[in-house]
């Protein structure tokens, strides 16, 4: 009778964890794995105090309580050395365990670190370059681009069993989180920000993404899938993906990233080579000036007070604007000079040549150098040699 009721007992709760997911503290990747250690030892440590804590209060409310006449009863009592070094000790020692778990923690598991081991016992074999995987977190959907074959793919993801994988993340909207549970933790996706997240995973199988930070009306439906697959199995996968794809070029991505909710998988053959660093330096529309040119200009003292001209109207009302000095209608910074015209990939390998006349904008006038404010004498002296150079 009594096992009959604690089967009873025992069953509502059994049915109410079965639709628990335990990925967090089961996953198939080294870096989660590492990190659910983490949270278990710090729980455990945590409960070395929490228990006996509660324990002793249910045992000093009972063997004090009002009707035990057996209790000692003794009002004077005010110390116990002993005692207190008991209340004190334990917890610090607790603390400085927790605060060294954490230190270690923090560095061996920076998301910005590359990985030294695919797994426990397994370093990361020599010569073995990590998967590079661009990701861009759009309304309401995930892109994800793999330079190293030529492709993207919308809200599905692979990647080969016992590889490190390298994320650089970032975001063509409002902020927010890149996470497969299964993999590593989450890492926030910011725009014009790059981000980075090293992982492997080590068991074939299919896992969840989603994104962990609410961004608007098509959050709920902004998961992904992502595939661990053996070597033939990822080759197979993006064999797949190059025929029967399209072509994600600039203006492509542009209709992709319109606000879009529960978007079905996707794959793209081909990618623009230049999309991810368009989009990570917010400059995909024609003829707009990338983030990292403003800041090459910024860094050389600016265009001065002539540059709020230099403005040209979107092709497309991406958000509803607010108003600026520009007017009501949507308009951005025109470009200067493209990147790729400085002979380099990004600002790091830019390779800077003098143009062959003044410099202007789309929208700027060109500089009227008869009027530099200086006496005619030193005015000519000034303008001879740059009008010289400049012709």
């Amino acid at each position: 009778m009594v096992r009959n009721l604690k089967s009873l007992v025992v069953l509502p709760l059994a049915a109410f964890l079965s639709g628990c997911n335990f990925v967090v503290l089961r996953p198939a990747g080294d870096v989660a794995s590492q990190q659910a250690d983490l949270v278990t030892i710090s729980t455990i440590l945590m409960l070395l105090i929490i228990v006996p804590v509660m324990a002793l209060t249910i045992f000093f409310a009972w063997r004090y309580r009002h009707s035990n006449a057996a209790a000692d009863y003794d009002p004077d009592w005010d110390h116990s050395t002993q005692l207190e070094l008991v209340i004190w000790a334990a917890p610090l020692l607790i603390i400085i365990c927790l605060g060294a778990l954490t230190w270690m923690g923090t560095h061996l598991l920076d998301p910005y670190r590359s990985l030294d081991r695919v797994s426990s016992n397994q370093p990361v074999p020599a010569k073995t370059a990590p998967l590079v995987v661009n990701v861009v977190a759009l309304d309401w959907k995930w892109l994800f681009i793999y330079p190293e074959y030529g492709i993207a793919t919308v809200n599905d993801l692979a990647a080969p069993v016992d590889r490190p994988i390298s994320f650089r993340i970032t975001s063509a909207t409002v902020m927010n989180s890149f996470y497969i549970p299964a993999l590593a933790g989450q890492i926030y996706a910011m725009a014009g920000m790059e981000t980075k997240l090293h992982a492997v995973i080590n068991e074939p199988g299919t896992f969840e993404g989603f994104s962990a930070n609410y961004s608007g009306a098509g959050f709920s439906g902004m998961r992904f899938t992502f595939h661990g697959l053996d070597k033939r199995g990822f080759d197979a996968w993006v064999a797949k993906a190059k025929s029967g794809g399209g072509d994600l070029s600039r203006e492509a991505y542009m209709q992709l990233e319109r606000p879009s909710e529960n978007v079905p998988a996707r794959s793209f053959a081909k990618v623009d080579p230049d999309l991810y660093r368009a989009i990570l330096n917010m400059c995909v529309e024609p003829g707009k000036m990338c983030m990292s040119e403003m800041m090459a200009i910024d860094a050389k003292g600016g265009l001065g007070m002539a540059g709020i001209n230099n403005t040209m109207p979107l092709t497309y009302d991406k958000q509803a604007r607010r108003g600026t000095v520009f007017g009501p209608g949507p308009a951005y910074v025109a470009g200067i000079c493209d990147i790729a015209e400085l002979g380099g990939e990004g600002p790091q390998d830019a390779k800077p040549r003098l143009p062959s006349g003044p410099v202007v904008g789309a929208g700027l006038p060109k500089p009227d150098l008869a009027r530099v404010s200086l006496p005619p004498l030193e005015r000519a002296t000034y303008l001879i040699p740059r009008l010289e150079k400049n012709s």
